[in-house]
């Protein structure tokens, strides 16, 4: 096992055969046909020679796959709990800053999920240029490091410095998610197994949120809520040892151009991708917080939408772009349209849903978190269960059906009575809305991976999960905007909280008339 530090190189190891997040799911959906050939016996032949010869990955046991597996889901589960654990004790560690404004704490899940959306393309790049494997390493790595940090700002009496902190956390899942898929990608040919190890990096999603808020809660309201950073840091220090042993690192591929490695990381692009979508999402954010007649935070928002302008341009005439032409499709718009709806809703609902639980109804952090457990099972069943679907429906209509899903989760929250008992509005939240996750994700990225080369495949899954995380941000933005303006100057809380619901509804109702329109297409092209 090379467990060497690698050096730069100019063609992914995966690049021929990791299909990254696309490779999930079974290639034989009814809307494939624009999937490449098949590859011959012989070029098959020639895979199993390699993995033989030691460029591949075979697995000498079942515990040593069992292991890799688990290290790569761990990369999944850990992202979403890094999310939980903050929205479950959101005021615990509010108060310890003497923060109570529902911007301000909304912050520290946005914060988060800025950074893990924006920096997943260029962390897959890195992983192409550098090694997956190494990349995906320093991911757990840099994610602990950070977690520590995270901790030990309780100390600083800073809101702000504990925001700069989440947002240095969500750094790691960014390099964890897109080279956790294409390690899983290069590992597994097509076929049911390969698809069984995806449905397992998806079922852990909803656990990994639920693990994360029960954690936090407990740690929280019993010890003391910084421990529930260092043990999330000793969690990441521990699978980045257990990746560094158990991953098989593989040989540089041969270059298929001249291009040098820093053409290869389309730093200009990189840059100017970074810090338009920063600056957007800042600005979308702080408004609710500051008020939108604050002149930074419009001048903010136009600057970001002007640097963004040039990361296109520069895409658009770069050897090597982050995003590679054929993305710029009017599918994958009516696509990425559809995912960013139903996910700016769900993050509503998830950040909502918990602040009604505790603000209104008085529940603790730790018994809210209980209520959500069920989130994992049903989301277990919702990962498996689409699965099968993709290889007998078309996408386009799994994707209806998960804002569909998205939709009615977000009605019940927001038509939620005060005094109901949990078992009939908000225990059907919970069994609903992790269908709408766990269909809309492999359905989009099904979706793009057909519509592009298979040198982009690995693209497909990152501009997925960007869009997904990015979305979370923005729609928390859009909701606390919302809740502002009709909550009376904080006199009506119940009123901002249903304000900042039907927001999500709306987005959720928007993610219906997009995807419909995309299913009519699909169906009459």
């Amino acid at each position: 096992m090379d467990r060497s530090i690698p050096t730069p190189r100019t063609k992914p190891f995966d690049e021929e055969a990791a299909p990254a997040a696309a490779g999930v799911i079974s290639t034989d959906a009814p809307d494939n046909k624009e999937v490449g050939p098949s590859p011959s016996d012989s070029e098959l032949e020639e895979e199993r020679q390699q993995e033989q010869a030691g460029n591949g990955t075979p697995h000498k046991s079942l515990f040593s796959e069992i292991l890799m597996v688990g290290t790569i889901c761990a990369a999944q589960l850990m992202t979403q709990a890094g999310f939980g654990m903050v929205i479950a004790p959101l005021h615990i560690v509010g108060s310890s800053f003497g923060v109570s404004s529902p911007g301000e704490l909304s912050w520290f899940a946005a914060s988060y999920s800025l950074t893990v959306g924006t920096f997943i393309l260029v962390a897959g790049r890195l992983g192409d240029v550098f090694g997956h494997k190494f990349i995906f390493t320093l991911g757990f790595v840099w994610y602990g490091i950070a977690s520590l940090i995270a901790g030990f700002s309780v100390w600083s009496h800073s809101s702000i410095f504990f925001d700069v902190c989440r947002a240095l956390q969500g750094i790691g899942p960014a390099m964890l998610l897109p080279n956790a898929v294409a390690i899983l990608g290069r590992e597994y040919a097509a076929g049911p197994r390969k698809n069984m190890m995806f449905s397992l990096f998806g079922a852990t999603a909803p656990g990994g949120f639920v693990v994360g808020s029960i954690i936090a809660s407990a740690l929280s309201e019993n010890v003391w809520w910084p421990w529930a950073y260092w043990v999330l840091a000793i969690a990441c220090f521990c699978f980045a040892v257990l990746g560094y042993f158990v991953i098989v690192a593989r040989a540089p591929g041969k270059p298929d151009d001249d291009l040098t490695w820093m053409a290869r990381l389309d730093i200009p692009g990189s840059i100017t991708g970074v810090v338009g979508l920063v600056l957007v999402n800042f600005a979308w954010n702080q408004g609710p917080v500051v008020g939108w007649h604050v002149p930074y935070t419009y001048v903010l928002l136009v600057v970001g939408l002007l640097v963004l302008g040039a990361f296109v341009y520069i895409e658009l005439h770069a050897a090597k772009p982050l995003l590679p032409r054929e993305i710029y499709t009017s599918e994958i718009a009516f696509v990425l349209s559809i995912i960013a709806a139903g996910w700016s809703s769900f993050g509503i609902l998830v950040f909502y849903s918990f602040q009604i639980s505790q603000v209104i109804r008085g529940d603790s952090a730790l018994l809210v978190s209980a209520k959500w457990a069920w989130v994992a099972l049903s989301g277990a069943v919702a990962a498996v269960t689409t699965g099968f679907l993709m290889a007998h429906v078309r996408p386009s209509v799994l994707l209806l059906a998960a804002m569909a899903a998205f939709s009615i989760g977000q009605s019940l929250l927001a038509s939620w009575p005060i005094d109901q008992t949990y078992w009939a509005q908000a225990f059907v939240i919970t069994l609903v809305t992790p269908w709408g996750m766990d269909i809309s994700f492999p359905a989009g990225t099904l979706i793009l991976s057909n519509r592009v080369s298979h040198e982009n495949q690995g693209v497909a899954a990152s501009v997925v999960t960007t869009v997904v995380n990015y979305s979370i941000s923005i729609g928390l933005g859009l909701a606390g905007t919302v809740e502002a303006y009709v909550n009376h100057n904080g006199e009506d809380v119940l009123k901002g909280y249903r304000g900042a619901s039907y927001m999500g509804v709306g987005l959720a109702g928007l993610g219906i008339v997009i995807a419909t329109m995309y299913v009519i297409r699909d169906y009459t092209r």
